[in-house]
């Protein structure tokens, strides 16, 4: 059984343009009669078959190690400064404030 572009359209829930960007890209098998595109059913299936994805492992996600909640302002104030501020009292990230040099 021949299938059309409309067709084959609704059946895989995509736009006749996306059906006529793949056959012309040899994406999807596909048939030019007199200049009308069609699609046989049974390659259709076999296709369909060969694009079905089996379960892939599952490849684990390194984690950060968790920092420690900090409990009170003036030691969450401390862990800023010691992220931002360097040995000197200067900081390495420019400051939206001031003009660059």
């Amino acid at each position: 059984m021949l299938l059309t572009v409309q067709e084959l359209a609704q059946l895989l829930h995509i736009k006749a343009a996306t059906l006529y960007a793949w056959a012309a890209q040899g994406k999807i098998p596909s048939l030019k009669l007199h200049g009308l595109l069609r699609f046989r059913q049974d390659e259709i299936d076999q296709w369909l078959e060969s694009c079905r994805m089996t379960s892939r492992p599952t490849i684990p996600v390194p984690q950060k190690p968790r920092q420690r909640p900090v409990s009170n302002v003036d030691a969450l104030i401390e862990q800023a400064k010691r992220a931002i501020y360097t040995e000197r009292g200067e900081t390495s990230i420019a400051s939206p404030f001031r003009k660059e040099q």
